[in-house]
């Protein structure tokens, strides 16, 4: 067929030009070839043993990438969408600098992540062998309504899956619908010694109703952290080995969960062959992805925290982890498409925490709302610059030897990282994608 070839060769033309104009790559390689070929996905991963979709509404970008440094770890050539580009045409972005014109991707398993509706665009055209779903929450309500729709969304996605599905025990919108997979179910989740600490990173079920969580069986991962304040943690296992202890580089209960989730999916890909010391060793590898708790230095002695915050659970959750140091902070909220029109969500999530200090700075295109929020919690914001990159001037000027911490919404975030990957020197980061 002739419209793999020519899909493959305007895909790899449009990617050049692309980086040639500086902007570090984008989606739109991926979505000509995609319109060229609609079949384009189903040729590239043909001769692929194992493909893994990650989705879910937090922690997809990390998890995919500790899945894969596992998978790699224990000899698989792996390919997978390492940036956060997760609709269907930033991971084609991705496979185009590494297949030929016959399209066909060469890796043993393909590890995707992928926005919760994309998933099923991709299981479309792909049957996933194994799918991972990590978790639900409002987010992006403007363009996904109802939590229980984006619930329907995973589910329907793991029925797809071939080989086996990897299921959050503890979260009610994820767990419910074990008994609609076909393929053999498998999950993660707490440790019984550590459930209470759940009510910071997970929805309730408004409607009041429950959902009995299923006992853990031999394949079961549950994480089990080393002491209340410790960063250490095992993924234990009913019929063992247990994997750790493992202290990550990437700080909190979430990377923790998420390391649970990519621990016990890669049991189920390796089978037999899963190596409990290989997975410990590959995970506290694992440099957090950009953004999500990435520390920057700055080169003088100071460093700054950059956390990406999207919605009501992953700014909770973050304002808990990250929160807790002293740092002078600075906020950064965008209503852009990818972000999310409707920031009402912020008034779902507890500033309290910043009293003591305040905030130093917000900016953003809501960065008056943002401002005001923080005045109905009785946070003082020193200065509100909408303007990203005179907000990101002042905010490092005024803050000589202290350290520094900047949340951000999405679009924020990818702005202002590239700003500092070129005062800074920082690595690249790849394709840009339209939602994480």
């Amino acid at each position: 067929m002739l419209r793999t070839p020519l899909a493959v060769a305007a895909g790899k033309a449009a990617r050049v030009a692309a980086r040639l104009k500086g902007g570090g790559g984008s989606a739109l390689p991926g979505l000509l070839a995609e319109r060229l070929d609609p079949q384009f996905l189903a040729t590239a991963l043909a001769d692929v043993d194992d493909v893994v979709v990650v989705t879910g509404t937090n922690g997809k970008t990390t998890t995919t990438r500790m899945l894969a440094a596992v998978l790699r770890a224990h000899g698989r050539e792996v390919f997978s969408n390492p940036t956060g580009s997760n609709f269907t045409r930033g991971v084609i972005s991705s496979m185009l600098g590494r297949i030929g014109l016959n399209g066909r991707l060469r890796a043993d398993v393909a590890v995707l992540e992928l926005d919760e509706a994309h998933a099923l665009h991709f299981a479309q055209v792909v049957r996933p062998t194994h799918a991972l779903l990590l978790n639900v929450a409002r987010d992006q309500l403007d363009r996904f309504a109802e939590i229980d729709y984006t619930a329907d969304l995973l589910r329907r996605l793991g029925v797809q899956a071939t080989k086996g599905v990897v299921l959050n025990r503890d979260d009610a919108f994820v767990a419910r619908h074990a008994g609609e997979m076909t393929a053999p179910v498998t999950y993660f989740g707490l440790h019984a010694d550590v459930a209470e600490r759940l009510a910071e990173l997970q929805e309730s079920d408004l409607r009041g109703e429950s959902t009995e969580l299923p006992s853990p069986t031999g394949d079961d991962g549950l994480l089990h952290p080393l002491g209340e304040h410790s960063a250490a943690f095992l993924v234990e296992f009913g019929r063992g080995p247990h994997v750790g202890p493992v202290e990550l580089r990437q700080r909190g209960l979430a990377a923790m969960i998420n390391a649970t989730a990519a621990t016990t999916t890669a049991r189920v890909v390796l089978g037999e062959e899963f190596d409990p010391v290989v997975a410990a060793r590959a995970l506290a590898a694992v440099a957090p992805p950009f953004g999500r708790g990435e520390v920057i230095d700055l080169g003088d002695g100071r460093s700054l925290e950059l956390v990406l915050v999207k919605n009501p659970a992953g700014f909770t959750v973050a304002l808990g982890t990250y929160g807790g140091t002293p740092a002078a902070t600075m906020i950064a909220i965008n209503d852009n498409t990818a972000d999310g029109r409707d920031v009402s969500w912020l008034y779902d999530v507890s500033f309290a925490s910043l009293r003591e200090r305040g905030v130093a700075l917000t900016s953003g295109i809501r960065a008056y709302d943002m401002a005001l929020r923080l005045e109905y919690d009785g946070v003082t914001t020193d200065q509100v610059t909408p303007d990203l990159d005179e907000a990101l001037d002042a905010f490092l000027a005024a803050h000589p030897g202290e350290p520094l911490r900047l949340f951000c919404t999405y679009t924020a975030m990818m702005h202002l990282r590239r700003v500092l990957a070129a005062r800074y020197h920082l690595s690249a980061f790849g394709e840009e994608g339209e939602r994480s």
